[in-house]
């Protein structure tokens, strides 16, 4: 029997149109950058972030185009069952999900300038 070889996109980002993984869901694979989780098309209420990779890195920001207050999530999974309330009281409100590990200093870069790094997919 041959061994089946398959080929994983990492990570895995599954939103939910409604809190604690509930309304329709859509799954996103590789680096990509959400400008705004609150379109009133495709409102994000909840997430699942899953790499296998430790040095992964999710990003959520308090305000769309990746500004505002942000919160960092490393490591490889990471279930967030209510995007309001989530910084200081502020609903998430755009995010990034990479493999890269992601410095502070990137993520203020994020924050000031609203650009995701060169060659990251925006949404």
């Amino acid at each position: 029997m041959k061994p089946i070889q398959t080929n994983q996109i990492s990570p895995r980002l599954t939103v939910y149109s409604g809190a604690f993984y509930t309304g329709e869901s859509r799954i996103m694979r590789g680096t990509i950058g959400i400008e705004n989780t609150s379109d009133g098309v495709d409102d994000i209420r909840s997430l699942q972030f899953l790499s296998m990779s430790s040095s992964a890195t999710l990003v959520v920001f308090t305000e769309p185009g990746f500004r505002g207050h942000y919160r960092i999530y490393r490591g490889g999974v990471h279930n967030v069952a209510d995007l309001n309330d989530l910084i200081a009281g502020d609903r998430a409100r755009s995010l990034i999900s990479t493999n890269q590990p992601l410095t502070q200093a990137q993520v203020r870069e994020i924050g000031r300038t609203g650009r995701l790094p060169e060659g990251d997919r925006e949404i």
